[in-house]
């Protein structure tokens, strides 16, 4: 297969995996040594072994990072720090896609992007949603899961102190009675008074007359 051809195939795909390029006419073998001369002469960008990006002036559409993340790591989504970013409640600017998995943990670094995935129990891996952009699709923890999946993951309390550290912004726009349900249904004592100690934040930011 020529690039020109291959570029055809795989243009308008964000990451293309190289199960989707085999057949029954195709031999692997061959396939493989093509993705690997064109990795090598820069072409492609390698994520993980079976696992592309076009580089940047083949691109037809800017990557969205989230959505890379959601593909490289199954299953996961986008949770912890990143999260949080993403959602305006830390003043910082995070470099690496921080997500949860229920599957091993794994890192990745790569020519787009650090890529992390914490492992969390399968019974706490729910409370995300997809958010699309240019037709890339990616999994994110709603702002109040993404926030106690980051204190579950936490060595140690949950102390007034702590989450004054962390400069949490925008809390009038959580939902502090979601907030608590999700508590409640992860069911950490821990979480449940991390919980009582954000809503009665949330309650003061959104009292009528706050200063901003």
């Amino acid at each position: 297969m020529e690039f020109e051809e291959f570029l055809k195939k795989v243009s308008k795909l964000p990451v293309i995996e190289a199960e989707a390029l085999y057949s029954g006419t195709a031999k692997r073998a061959s396939i493989e040594v093509q993705l690997s001369r064109w990795h090598k002469s820069g072409k492609l960008i390698q994520l993980k072994r079976g696992l592309y990006v076009l580089s940047e002036t083949y691109r037809k559409a800017e990557l969205y990072g989230p959505a890379v993340a959601a593909v490289l790591h199954r299953p996961s989504y986008l949770s912890l720090e990143k999260a949080l970013e993403f959602h305006n409640l830390i003043p910082e600017q995070v470099v690496v896609y921080t997500s949860v998995t229920s599957n091993r943990p794994a890192v990745f670094k790569t020519g787009i992007g650090d890529f992390k995935y914490t492992h969390i129990q399968k019974s706490f891996f729910w409370g995300y949603s997809a958010a699309t952009l240019n037709g890339q699709t990616a999994f994110v923890a709603l702002p109040e899961k993404a926030l106690l999946d980051f204190f579950y993951l936490r060595h140690g309390p949950v102390t007034e102190s702590y989450i004054d550290e962390l400069r949490l912004q925008n809390l009038e726009d959580l939902d502090e009675k979601r907030l608590m349900q999700f508590a409640k249904k992860m069911n950490k004592p821990k979480l449940f008074r991390a919980a009582e100690q954000l809503c009665a934040r949330i309650i003061a930011e959104k009292r009528p007359g706050k200063k901003k």
